[in-house]
């Protein structure tokens, strides 16, 4: 059971301002839930494996491949700057000589 001033703490340390009504409020509330998680509790979990999802979630991307791309002249055109047959890019990294 949670009482008025556990909830007055947690406002406190939300930064929320809760008139009176709404403390009372919050008290009932936040104790049913405490409630309910007491009853969980109980319940016999130890062969139940620990999930993050209740629903399986699946990966629908494709797999990465490599593949050539016959219009390599048309992207280099559209580049910036290019050095041969590749992007030029600024460097980013410092390199020591």
């Amino acid at each position: 059971m949670i009482d008025r001033e556990q909830v007055r703490k947690v406002a406190l340390l939300a930064r929320l301002e809760l008139t009176p009504q709404e403390e009372e409020q919050f008290t009932t509330q936040l104790s049913s839930i405490l409630d309910y998680f007491e009853q969980l509790s109980e319940l016999d979990v130890t062969d139940v494996p620990p999930t993050a999802r209740a629903i399986e979630v699946k990966n629908i991307t494709r797999p990465d491949e490599l593949k050539p791309y016959e219009e390599r002249a048309a992207i280099l055109s559209s580049a910036p700057e290019q050095e041969g047959e590749y992007f030029k890019v600024p460097q980013i990294l410092n390199v020591e000589e």
